[in-house]
């Protein structure tokens, strides 16, 4: 790899602590990769979710963490109720994400469910959609859990206390996810080759996997006190998604002459996340 993919490695390895700090990784990471990487596809994505619920936590904290009346809002107006358990757990999450771009840059095998991404990332035959799906299946349906009960028992609270704002962030994710899709599928006259990819994503939506997750995350919480039983559930866990990050990416377009394969105009559609200015973080 290239030297920025080295530097971008040894920083990747370090547990972020901040939504800043998970930011300028993912910019390192960003820039060290080409556009049609598969891992570069799905990080450009995160990036762009990261960068805004980092938005969505400046519009305010809750002093109290308590709830407004309708149980939407914390009390102050802001976006969540508990912001900095939510800043806390972007960290956390994200910091499973950069373990395994470490692992794999250090010639060493990420977990199941992340290397699907890992050995697929040049295909040709994969649309870069199905590396921003495969991305999110991977992040969201083990990492997320893990994530969730790790902040749990680091705060000494149960996952009824993070609940609500978990799923606030369902609306942040189905935004960006719509823009993707957008920008990333061929057009609304799809040509024979492209009709199973439609198909393929027909079968799997944030919502679902987050859902999923918050299930892993209730059955992780019972078994905190079975050491054993949770680990056998955590390796389940890590071999099922991984084979639907298989699924994901079973390669649908063909390898000459496609104006949308990897590294071309649908990678590139995919936008870069941008960094609030001054003005819009007063």
């Amino acid at each position: 790899m290239t030297a920025p993919w080295a530097t971008a490695r040894a920083t990747a390895a370090r547990t972020p602590v901040t939504v800043e700090e998970v930011v300028g990784r993912l910019r390192e990471i960003g820039a060290a990769l080409p556009l049609s990487d598969g891992v570069a596809v799905f990080n450009r994505l995160y990036l762009t979710v990261t960068e805004a619920v980092r938005d969505r936590l400046a519009d305010g904290y809750s002093t109290d963490g308590g709830h407004s009346a309708d149980g939407d809002r914390s009390t102050d107006g802001g976006y969540f109720a508990d912001p900095p358990a939510m800043a806390e757990l972007d960290a956390v999450f994200a910091g499973r994400y950069l373990l395994a771009v470490a692992a794999d840059a250090a010639g060493q095998q990420p977990p199941a469910c992340w290397r699907p991404l890992f050995a697929l990332r040049a295909h040709p035959g994969v649309h870069p959609l199905q590396f921003a799906l495969a991305g999110m299946n991977a992040h969201i349906q083990h990492d997320l859990p893990l994530a969730v009960v790790d902040l749990c028992l680091r705060r000494g609270c149960g996952p009824a206390e993070v609940e609500q704002d978990y799923h606030r962030i369902n609306g942040v994710l189905a935004e960006v996810e719509s823009v993707v899709r957008e920008q990333l599928l061929p057009g609304p006259e799809l040509p024979e080759y492209a009709r199973p990819l439609t198909h393929l994503l027909g079968t799997w939506s944030v919502e679902t996997a987050r859902e999923g997750a918050w299930s892993a995350v209730q059955a992780l919480w019972e078994l905190r006190g079975l050491p054993a039983a949770a680990r056998a559930f955590t390796a389940a866990l890590d071999g099922s998604v991984g084979l639907l990050g298989h699924a994901l990416l079973l390669p649908l377009l063909p390898y000459d002459g496609c104006a949308d394969a990897p590294g071309t105009g649908a990678a590139a559609r995919l936008p870069e996340a941008r960094s609030r200015t001054a003005d819009e973080q007063a």
